[in-house]
């Protein structure tokens, strides 16, 4: 899967998020911008 470009703004926003909620974590933070998180945790692919 290609990742996305995301506009400086939308990095900015996101940034700005996660530092102003203490605790938050990636997946909150997608969550709250309406994104998902598609990373495959590490480990055996099952391949």
């Amino acid at each position: 899967m290609a990742m996305k470009d995301y506009s400086d703004e939308f990095k900015a926003d996101a940034v700005a998020l996660y530092e102003s909620m203490p605790g938050a974590t990636y997946k909150s933070i997608a969550a709250d911008l309406g994104r998902t998180s598609r990373r495959r945790p590490r480990g055996r692919s099952g391949r």
